[in-house]
C-alpha cells in the first residue's frame, strides 16, 4: 500500500482522473440554508475563517462547533442507506438487521450558534470543477461514503461514476465535474518493504505525491495505530536511523503526526488547498467509560445527554491537538471526539455486513459521520 509502486499506481488512477482546475482560492460565502426544523440561519457573524485557524475550533463570533449536545431531530436521517449505491456492507446496519431506528434521528446542536442544514446541490455549484480527497483508514472511508450519499441524496438523477482500487476509489458527479477521492492511508506515514520484512517508517510520506493537487484534503489517522498481534500491518517501526520491533504507539503516533504535518509545511499552497484533519473518531468496547455497566455499545440505542464523557478525552486527541497548533500551514481540526464519545448507540455493533463479531470502532450509515461532513461544511 505505502511502497512507491502504490504510489505510482496510484498516480495513474488519478491522472485518470485528471480535470482542469483554476489556481484560485477556494472561498466560500456565508452559508445561509434554512434548518428545516426552522433553525436559525448561519450569519456572517458565525462564519468560519478556516484560513485563519490552525487547529482553533472558535468561530469568529465566539462558537465552538463541537461544544453542545444530541438533540431528536424528525427530519433525520438525510438519506436512506438504500437509496445510495456507495455504502459498503459493513456501514449498512439497516440492511443488515438492525431492529431500533431511533440511532437515524438525532442531530448535533451546538450550545452558542446553530449548524446549517446541510445542502449537496449548494456544495457541488461550489466545488464545481474542484477534486476532494479523504487520505486515512477506514474512519475516512466512512467518512468519504457518508459525504457522497448526502451529495447524491440531494442530487438523485444526477450522472456518477465510481472507481474501487486500493489505495485510490473515487466518485465524480460529472454534471459538476466534481470528483471526491479516498485514498486509503492507515498511518500517513509509509510502510515499506525491506529485506527484513514490513518497515513502518516514521519520517516518510513518499505516498504523498498522491495527494498533491486536491482542492480539498481530509487527513485522519490513530485507529490502526494500537493494533498489535496478527492485525498489525507491519513487522518493525523505523525512527530516524534506528530500527525496532515496536515502541510506546503514542511516541509512534506523535512521530508520525509530526512527518505529516512537515509534509502539510513543505506541500500544500493554502492559496489552492484547504486542509482539514478529522479528529480522533472514538471506540465503546468498555461500558464503564461511559459509567455503564453494559460490556460494549451492543444493545446501545440512545446517545449520552449532557456534554461530558466520564472517561475523558483519549491521549491521542491531546497529540493532535499539539501537532495543529505548531504548524506553519493553516489545518481546521474536525475535533469530532467528544460529540462522537456521546454516541454509544451509533456503531454496527452485530449488524455489520462484513465483520463478524461485535463492531464498535466504525459508524453505521446513515449516521454519526454524517454529523461530521454537516460539521465540515459548515466550517466551508
Amino acid at each position: 500500500m505505502s511502497s512507491s509502486s502504490s504510489t505510482s499506481s496510484a498516480m495513474v488512477v488519478l491522472q485518470a482522473f485528471a480535470v482542469t482546475v483554476p489556481l484560485v482560492l477556494l472561498l466560500f460565502a456565508s452559508v445561509f440554508v434554512e434548518h428545516a426544523n426552522s433553525e436559525v440561519v448561519f450569519s456572517h457573524k458565525n462564519h468560519h475563517n478556516v484560513s485563519a485557524l490552525r487547529g482553533r475550533k472558535q468561530m469568529n463570533g465566539g462558537c465552538n462547533l463541537f461544544q453542545g449536545r444530541w438533540v431528536f431531530n424528525p427530519s433525520f436521517p438525510l438519506y436512506q442507506s438504500s437509496n445510495c449505491p456507495f455504502i459498503d456492507p459493513e456501514f449498512d446496519c439497516q440492511k443488515y438487521g438492525r431492529p431500533d431506528k431511533a440511532y437515524l434521528k438525532y442531530s448535533w446542536k451546538p450550545d452558542s450558534c446553530n449548524l446549517p442544514r446541510f445542502n449537496g446541490m449548494d456544495l457541488l455549484r461550489r466545488w464545481r470543477g474542484k477534486k476532494i480527497m479523504f487520505v486515512g483508514d477506514s474512519l475516512s472511508l466512512n467518512q468519504w461514503q457518508s459525504l457522497v450519499c448526502m451529495i447524491y441524496a440531494s442530487v438523485p438523477n444526477a450522472k456518477t461514476s465510481l472507481v474501487r482500487k486500493d489505495p485510490l476509489s473515487a466518485v465524480t458527479f460529472q454534471d459538476f465535474d466534481v470528483t471526491i477521492f479516498f485514498y486509503r492511508s492507515t498511518y500517513l506515514v509509509d510502510i515499506v518493504r525491506e529485506s527484513i520484512g514490513r518497515v513502518l517508517n516514521l519520517n516518510s510520506i513518499e505516498q504523498g505525491n498522491a495527494w498533491t493537487g486536491m482542492d480539498v484534503l481530509i487527513f485522519n489517522t490513530w485507529h490502526w495505530w494500537t493494533h498489535t498481534g496478527s492485525s498489525q500491518p507491519w513487522d518493525y517501526v523505523q525512527d530516524g536511523s534506528t530500527i525496532t520491533k515496536d515502541m510506546d504507539r503514542l511516541v509512534a503516533f506523535n512521530k508520525g503526526m509530526k512527518t505529516w504535518a512537515q509534509w502539510v509545511d513543505l506541500n500544500v499552497d493554502p492559496l489552492r488547498t484547504k486542509v482539514f484533519f478529522q479528529g480522533i473518531s472514538p471506540t465503546h468496547y468498555q461500558g464503564r467509560d461511559w459509567s455503564s455497566g453494559s460490556k460494549s455499545c451492543k444493545g446501545e440505542q440512545q446517545p449520552l445527554a449532557g456534554s461530558t464523557y466520564p472517561a475523558g478525552l483519549p491521549p491521542a486527541a491531546d497529540i493532535v491537538n499539539k501537532v495543529i497548533s505548531g504548524m506553519r500551514k493553516p489545518v481546521f481540526l474536525l475535533d469530532v471526539t467528544l460529540l462522537s464519545q456521546l454516541r454509544k448507540d451509533a456503531h454496527p455493533s452485530a449488524y455489520s455486513g462484513d465483520h463478524s463479531g461485535n463492531d464498535c470502532s466504525h459508524w453505521c450509515l446513515p449516521g454519526l459521520p454524517d454529523t461530521w461532513n454537516q460539521l465540515m461544511y459548515a466550517a466551508l
